[in-house]
């Protein structure tokens, strides 16, 4: 194949560290819906996805054992991180993977890979932490999506500079989460009105790990913390 077209594939130009979280969350699905197609696992696979939510996922119970009771057991603090990559669905993992790849791209364009990963696992902590925080012991957290805003607040900070350099209105940046937020609300309003238990706070550790990742891309940005650095003394 000529050179020319390996250069055009889509994913040379990803971030491998991207591309590495995007083929974990996927062969991941897929052992969920061959063992719930029966084709492995037998009986057992059926429950794949569900043990693997309660085993792996993030919820309220998992922060109390941590800080509360000072449970510092390895499989529970994975679990600060490892619920980003269980999914409840086949429709919730292929979003989450489609938008993990396209904001990806986008950051890794501009940061270096390790920064790239340093964003994506700090909005998921963040999340884990907030949801802990905002919602009730029984819920489960589960999902890239935490990780995803935090792109997107990278993805963010990414343009906030690039208009502030061109003399132009920052505000504009941050159309893409301002509206991401109004359909976060309209569903939240919603829930209750199609059969739901009540208003649904789970979208504030997403916003939570939106505002980390705008906050981290400052420092781990190329330059960035230099750039901070000088930022501060010039108000000393």
């Amino acid at each position: 194949m000529p050179q020319g077209r390996r250069s055009a594939s889509p994913f040379n130009a990803i971030s491998p560290v991207v591309l590495a979280l995007a083929a974990v969350m996927t062969v991941i699905e897929l052992g969920f819906m061959l063992g719930a197609s029966g084709v492995i696992g037998g009986r057992a696979g059926i429950g794949w996805r569900m043990a693997a939510i309660q085993d792996w996922g993030f919820s309220p119970l998992v922060w109390d054992q941590v800080v509360t009771w000072g449970n510092t057991a390895p499989r529970l603090l994975a679990r600060f991180v490892t619920y980003a990559f269980v999914h409840g669905s086949f429709t919730h993992a292929l979003f989450a993977v489609a938008m993990l790849l396209a904001l990806g791209k986008f950051v890794g364009d501009v940061f270096r890979p390790w920064a790239v990963l340093a964003v994506f696992l700090g909005g998921v902590l963040t999340g884990a932490v907030v949801f802990a925080l905002v919602m009730p012991p029984q819920r489960y957290l589960f999902g890239a999506y935490p990780g995803v805003y935090a792109l997107i607040g990278a993805f963010t900070w990414i343009l906030w500079a690039g208009l502030g350099a061109r003399g132009l209105n920052r505000l504009a940046a941050f159309r893409l989460i301002g509206f991401l937020l109004v359909l976060q609300l309209a569903f939240a309003a919603i829930g209750p009105l199609i059969g739901g238990s009540g208003v649904d706070l789970g979208f504030i550790a997403e916003l939570a790990s939106f505002a980390m990742g705008f906050a981290l891309s400052v420092v781990v940005s190329p330059g960035g913390f230099r750039a901070l650095q000088a930022r501060l003394r010039s108000r000393n």
